[in-house]
């Protein structure tokens, strides 16, 4: 009846909304410090959400977005491109991963994929700071060294959680379209100009 009773007591069922919020962001925070010093923890692999990716997605896509008339003529990536490029690229490196026998379940895979994008959009924010400056070759240059660094640290990040998922013969293999995958964000973000 007691154990009944505790059960009863630690579901979340009975927790006000505040409570649930305040939980989840917390857990949230944690995740992101796990990418901010990437170490080997079974942590963010085992409490796995999609909260913090799903966050992190909008506001990079948020930040990427032209803001002219004519959306059209830009040739900018729209909201929808960058949201759909970063979620196909993340369920392609999951399903990779699976299919080489990775001991990784898929929304394990999701999320630190996508909480590794921390950096990135940490990059997006500093290159955006620095675009409000004059034009020219030493914005690009420091805009440059940003993304180079925080492309690596999302590298770093995410190896340091999914590598040892992959047998040791097929790591490479792995951690390939990781590369691919933070190589296109950053691509984006480095030719970011603003109208």
């Amino acid at each position: 009846m007691r154990s009944q009773i505790r059960e009863f007591d630690s579901s979340t069922l009975n927790e006000s909304v505040q409570n649930t919020i305040m939980r989840d962001l917390k857990a949230v925070g944690k995740k992101f410090m796990h990418v901010l010093y990437p170490r080997k923890s079974n942590t963010l692999l085992r409490d796995w959400d999609l909260w913090g990716p799903l966050i992190l997605c909008v506001t990079l896509a948020l930040m990427l977005q032209r803001s002219s008339v004519d959306s059209e003529k830009d040739g900018g990536p729209q909201f929808a491109e960058v949201f759909v490029i970063v979620w196909f690229g993340a369920v392609t490196i999951t399903l990779n991963s699976k299919l080489l026998g990775g001991n990784i379940s898929f929304f394990q895979s999701l999320c630190v994929l996508g909480y590794c994008i921390l950096p990135l959009t940490v990059a997006m924010l500093v290159c955006r700071l620095v675009l409000l400056a004059e034009p020219g070759p030493v914005n690009f240059m420091v805009r440059l060294f940003v993304v180079i660094v925080m492309f690596a640290w999302s590298i770093v990040a995410s190896t340091a959680f999914l590598a040892d998922s992959q047998p040791p013969n097929r790591k490479a293999l792995a951690i390939y379209p990781v590369f691919l995958f933070y190589f296109v964000i950053s691509w984006m973000i480095l030719t970011f100009t603003p109208q």
